[in-house]
């Protein structure tokens, strides 16, 4: 079911949310349960150049605390293991920290969050040392597949241990394996079933926007997780209605692929950089990107456009908005230009977009009230 939410001109009605006050009984209607999941993805600052500033630190309960108030009530966490390159068959457990380290410190996040009502999702991630997206791993003979395969078995199964160990509530199974995620359907079978045996609350896999067709194993799984890095231009200077367009390109796509496996869509990561024309190409990586035009109505109308249309829809179980950081304030992590939306116009959208109903959401007795963010940080023209 669709809860069509539309706020009319762009000023503070991008994508979402004055339905709260006119949509029938009718078009509000929604699936039992748990809230859909308003998330951030914490990264994490494992540096040894900042000893005290990551996961489970005094710094990480202060922006929890912060999280909270913006409306959030779920967060990922993304502890790394590292290859040496995209040929590489050895997965190593440390990353700027010892796994030990790093393991410690991710139950102690995940004993914050709990504490403040949050749920967890633990997503694994490789770094490819040399340069390369990991979704072009390829060892290059079968042998090697075989090697890398065990090792990534042992990675990920390592990291599920800890997610049950420390109590998260959802896990992920893999990020962005495009090079493999449609076949070797053994393999993933087999893998899922281990995973499961070890860790009984939900389990994803975060899927490249361009990938999640191709995914040999939803059906195996809780979620159909997506990486949701949708373009939603294609050239410069694109109106908001093209925007608001291809954002329901993209959610149309998603309700087909959620509809054939019968599984509802998390958005595990959601985000745009602080750039002009931040919708076209928005994969594009921070550090890479030279003589930058910094625009935060650019980044703010699109997380507007796409998690606004994404909120709307009842398949779409929820969303992580990519990407805070463990230390609030630390600003050594990504250029002004990057992800974040702290301090940013794309932050008081974010909380009107979290205090809002979605269509995911349990349907609402018509006694209680309607949770909305705080009137007076949200001006009536956002955008001038």
């Amino acid at each position: 079911m669709t809860r069509r939410l539309e706020l009319g001109t762009f000023g503070v009605r991008m994508a979402f949310g004055a339905c709260v006050l006119a949509c029938s009984p009718v078009l509000v209607q929604a699936q039992a349960g748990e809230p859909a999941l308003r998330g951030i993805t914490v990264g994490p600052i494992e540096s040894s150049q900042q000893p005290g500033r990551g996961y489970g630190t005094a710094y990480s309960a202060e922006l929890l605390d912060e999280l909270v108030r913006l409306g959030a009530n779920a967060i990922s966490i993304t502890p790394f293991g590292r290859i040496w390159s995209l040929q590489s068959t050895e997965i190593l457990f440390d990353f700027e920290a010892p796994y030990p380290e790093n393991r410690a410190a991710i139950g102690e996040m995940i004993a914050q969050a709990k504490a403040r009502g949050l749920r967890v999702l633990l997503i694994p991630h490789l770094w490819v040392e040399t340069g390369g997206w990991r979704g072009e791993i390829d060892p290059g003979s079968e042998e090697g597949w075989l090697r890398y395969q065990d090792a990534y078995r042992r990675f990920v199964l390592a990291w599920a241990k800890d997610a049950q160990r420390y109590g998260a509530d959802a896990f992920s199974i893999g990020v962005e394996c495009k090079s493999w995620s449609g076949r070797f359907g053994g393999y993933w079978s087999g893998l899922i079933a281990e995973l499961r045996s070890v860790f009984a609350g939900r389990l994803t896999y975060s899927a490249n926007w361009d990938e999640a067709e191709d995914v040999a194993f939803w059906d195996q799984l809780d979620w159909v997780g997506v990486n949701a890095f949708y373009p939603l231009a294609h050239a410069d200077n694109a109106s908001d209605e093209e925007y608001r367009r291809n954002a329901e390109l993209a959610l149309e796509r998603l309700r087909e692929l959620s509809e054939s496996v019968q599984k509802p869509v998390v958005m595990v990561e959601i985000g745009y950089t602080t750039r002009a024309n931040a919708a076209v190409q928005p994969w594009l990586w921070p550090d890479t990107m030279q003589n930058v035009i910094v625009d935060e109505r650019e980044q703010a109308r699109a997380l507007a456009a796409l998690a606004g249309a994404a909120a709307s829809h009842e398949f779409v179980r929820g969303l992580f908005v990519w990407r805070y950081y463990s230390n609030l304030d630390d600003v050594s992590q990504e250029a002004i230009w990057g992800f974040s939306p702290h301090g940013k116009l794309a932050e008081p959208v974010l909380e009107r977009i979290f205090g809002l109903p979605w269509a995911a959401d349990p349907v609402r007795p018509p006694w209680e009230p309607v949770p909305l963010a705080p009137r007076d940080r949200w001006p009536e023209r956002l955008w001038e």
